[in-house]
Parts: structure tokens; C-alpha cells; sequence
């Protein structure tokens, strides 16, 4: 076993010589992007993120339609989703770097269009029995249950797409090339997204307002079983077809391998423990229980991503990033409920709404001047201050004593500072694309998305936390008057 294994680690030292001896061989100037093939990364990963943010909007009208008068079941998807992210990203994220490409590709697009695909279905059964909650409460139940566990892993396989696409496949398509290649690429990804996330919610909102709820269940069903054969050969086509991914693959199944041999050759160290006169050990059983189950602990996936992450040099400006999702000022479920609460009526939410994705996607556009004249770093401090300089404009409104100016302020506010937000987020993401070692690239960005994940899932519990006391202080009120008017005089 020590003769196979010894073999096997010369082999690939003698395969990891020839590989360098041939990227010494080859030119210094790496071949052109074929623009083919950048089109169709784009096309795929915009049929991925339109089939996640069309989700992404559909639940909570799906859940809302379920239980009439009440944020419960959003609020509890919610939950469940950033939660989800929150504690399997770090996992994710390794998971997506200790295999190869394809089956990466594989097992991401199967796990979110099935998951996506069984979601859809559960809600068109729930949607189709109408009085469901009142005939068979269980039934009702396990398909809400079915619901929010597929969405869960829908949402977590889509996270491996995003980490694959965003932070892997950009930097190794760019790879030689001018540094204007990699944020162009950055900025165009960031716009496919944030057009998906202006333009799902459009064509949601008109096939429900002339078809119905039923039937944007089944289309988004059908679109997610359709999409998935698409995205598969527009991704495997870019794969074959651009050298420097399968270069980058061959490298991280050495990777892998290598890490195998070394976790199977690793020495076993053996401690005697001094022992009393009785025989027994210093140490008491249960303290040495403790003890393997904290090394058990330390040794898991989960630990070893946060170590590598907090390892990085560009740790403080991924917490920064990660604060920012740490707020209710955003065109979310919390601050839309609350702009309903104040009069404001629905379609101008919906006008504001848009204008925030509009001003967001402009960003796309900014960026990539700003930093070919400035730099990454200087180009996300100025990102950073003047999302910072538009969000005073709602910390004004609080002093405003009219409701509905305060509230037309608030969304003014938050729509402005879209533009800094996205600016920053796309000078964080470069910061991670430049100083992060290949190997730990991925395992990176899965931390990245459960911190901010995690941030996230703290402000929806803190904003729902204090609806849930405002209501219950409104139903003492609302009791003490009516028993107080029961009254006789």
C-alpha cells in the first residue's frame, strides 16, 4: 500500500513537471477570447439567474395567497432560505472546489431545476385546492414543507452556480488578458443579474394580472424543466471550447488528489497518557470526550472554509460587504410593508421599485470607467461613501412630520444609494478575484454568501420580531377598548 502510494505521488509531481515545462513552452500572450463562447456563458447564466429570481418574487405572492393577512409562511420561507445559505454556503463553496467542472455542472443544474420544478408543483396542487388548509390541514402542511425544503435547495444550488460562473470561470476566461477584460466580464454578469431581478418580477406580475396565480406556477414549472438542457450545453460548450478552463480543471483534480494522499499518508501520533495509581488516566472520561468532539468540530468543512476565509487579506472588506445586508433598506418584504402601512399605494412602490433596479444596473456601466481611472480599492471607498451620503437622505426622513413626504423621502433615499451599493459590490468581488489564491477561491465565496446570509436572516428576525410586538401591543389595545366600552356607564 505504501509502494502504490509513494507511485502515485511521483506520478503526479512528474505530471505537475510536464505541465509547467509546456506552460514555460507555450507563448506568453494567451489566445483571444472567443466572443461565441463569452456569449454563451452569458445566455446561461442568465437562464439560470432568471429561473432564481423569478422564484425569488413568486414565493412570497405564493405563500401570501396561502395564508391571506399574514406574512407567517413568507416569513418562514425566508427564514428557511437565508438560514439554509447561511449554514451550508462555507460547504457549498468547498464542495463546488473539491470536484471537477462538469460534475459541478451536473450536479448544480439537475439539483436546481428539479428542485425548482418540484416547488412549482407542490404550489400549483396548493393552488389548485383552494380550501386545502380546511378540508386536510396535514396535506397542507407537507406540501408547504415540500415547498420550502425545495426552495432551500434550489436557492443552495444555485449558490454553487453563482460561486462556479461568478468567482472561478471570469477569473480563468481572463486569465493573460488586460485587467479591463475581467471587470467588463464582472460587469456584465452583475447587469445580467440585476436585469433579471427588474425584468422576472414584470413578466410575473403580467401573466398573474391577466392569466392568474395557477398559471405563472406552471409556467415557471415548465420554464425550469425546459432551461435546464439549455444551460447544460451552453455551459459545456463554453467548457470545450476555451482551453484555460480545462487547464484550470486538470489543476484542481490534482488538487484534489493530492489532498487525498497526503489526508491517507498523514502520520498517526500516539500519546500515552501517565497514569495514577489506580490505573486510570489523568484526564477524566468525559473531558476526553470533550475534547475529541471539539477536535471533531475543528476539523469539519464548515470550520476549515471560515479559517480560510478569515485567512485572506481581503477579510475586512468581505465583513463591510457582508454588513451591508444587515438593514431593512432595501425594496424588500419588510420596507414594502411598511410603505403599504404609511398609504403609500401599491404601483408607486412598484415605480420605485424599478427605479432602484434601473439606478443599480447603472452601476454596471459606472464601474468599469471609474476603475480604469482610478483603481478597485480607491473606486469601492468612493462606492462606499456615496451609498453612505444617499442613505442620510432616509435617516432625514424620520425628522419629517408629514407621513407621506417622509415616505417618498425613504424610497428616494434607498433608490439613490443603489448605485454605490452595486459599485461596492462589484469592487469587493474583483478584490477577492485578484488576491485570493485559485484554491481557495470558491471555498471564499461560498463564506461570503453565508455571511451575508446570515446578516441577512438577522435583520428579517429583528424587523419581524418588532412587527409581531407591534401587533400584539395593537390586539391589547384593541381588547382593553372594546372591554372598557362593554362597560356600563
Amino acid at each position: 500500500m505504501e509502494n502504490e502510494t509513494e507511485l502515485r505521488v511521483v506520478h503526479q509531481e512528474e505530471q505537475q513537471q510536464r505541465e509547467e515545462g509546456e506552460d514555460e513552452a507555450q507563448p506568453q500572450n494567451p489566445p483571444p477570447l472567443r466572443r461565441r463562447f463569452v456569449i454563451y456563458l452569458y445566455v446561461g447564466y442568465f437562464l439560470a439567474r432568471w429561473s432564481a429570481r423569478t422564484w425569488e418574487f413568486s414565493v412570497a405572492l405564493y405563500m401570501i395567497h396561502l395564508w391571506p393577512n399574514s406574512l407567517l409562511l413568507a416569513a418562514i420561507y425566508g427564514a428557511i432560505e437565508s438560514g439554509s445559505t447561511a449554514i451550508f454556503g462555507p460547504i457549498v463553496g468547498q464542495w463546488v472546489e473539491g470536484m471537477d467542472y462538469v460534475k459541478v455542472l451536473r450536479l448544480w443544474l439537475m439539483f436546481q431545476n428539479l428542485s425548482y420544478t418540484i416547488a412549482g408543483g407542490a404550489v400549483i396542487k396548493l393552488l389548485l385546492v383552494s380550501d386545502l388548509k380546511s378540508r386536510n390541514l396535514v396535506v397542507f402542511a407537507i406540501l408547504v414543507v415540500l415547498t420550502n425544503v425545495a426552495g432551500a435547495i434550489g436557492v443552495l444550488s444555485t449558490l454553487a452556480g453563482t460561486i462556479l460562473i461568478e468567482r472561478d470561470w471570469a477569473v480563468v476566461m481572463s486569465e493573460g488578458h488586460p485587467p479591463a477584460v475581467l471587470t467588463r466580464m464582472n460587469s456584465v454578469i452583475r447587469g445580467i443579474d440585476l436585469s433579471s431581478k427588474l425584468l422576472s418580477p414584470v413578466i410575473t406580475g403580467l401573466i398573474i394580472s391577466f392569466v392568474s396565480l395557477k398559471a405563472s406556477a406552471i409556467t415557471f414549472a415548465a420554464w425550469a424543466t425546459i432551461t435546464a438542457w439549455v444551460e447544460y450545453w451552453l455551459f459545456i460548450s463554453v467548457y470545450s471550447g476555451v482551453p484555460a478552463i480545462a487547464r484550470s480543471n486538470e489543476r484542481r483534480i490534482l488538487r484534489s488528489r493530492t489532498k487525498q494522499v497526503e489526508g491517507t499518508d498523514a502520520p498517526v501520533s500516539v500519546s500515552i497518557a501517565p497514569r495514577t495509581e489506580e490505573g486510570s488516566t489523568r484526564n477524566p472520561p468525559c473531558r476526553t470526550g470533550i475534547r475529541k468532539i471539539l477536535d471533531r468540530v475543528s476539523k469539519s468543512s464548515f470550520v476549515g472554509a471560515w479559517r480560510i476565509y478569515f485567512n485572506q487579506e481581503v477579510v475586512l472588506p468581505g465583513v463591510s460587504l457582508a454588513l451591508l445586508f444587515f438593514t431593512v433598506l432595501s425594496f424588500g418584504t419588510l420596507m414594502t410593508a411598511t410603505l403599504q402601512w404609511e398609504g403609500i399605494p401599491t404601483y408607486i412602490i412598484g415605480i420605485g421599485r424599478g427605479i432602484s433596479a434601473t439606478v443599480g444596473l447603472a452601476a454596471t456601466f459606472v464601474y468599469p470607467l471609474m476603475q480604469s481611472r482610478l483603481s478597485t480599492l480607491r473606486t469601492g471607498l468612493w462606492s462606499f461613501w456615496s451609498q453612505w451620503s444617499c442613505l442620510l437622505v432616509c435617516v432625514g426622513s424620520i425628522w419629517v412630520k408629514k407621513d407621506k413626504i417622509a415616505s417618498y423621502m425613504l424610497m428616494a433615499g434607498v433608490a439613490a444609494s443603489r448605485l454605490g451599493l452595486w459599485m461596492f459590490d462589484l469592487s469587493v468581488i474583483q478584490q477577492m478575484q485578484d488576491l485570493v489564491s485559485e484554491s481557495d477561491r470558491c471555498v471564499v465565496g461560498g463564506v461570503q454568501n453565508s455571511l451575508q446570509s446570515a446578516l441577512d436572516l438577522m435583520a428579517y428576525l429583528l424587523g419581524f420580531l418588532d412587527i409581531d410586538v407591534d401587533l400584539i401591543l395593537h390586539c391589547i389595545v384593541s381588547r382593553n377598548a372594546l372591554y372598557n366600552s362593554s362597560l356600563p356607564d
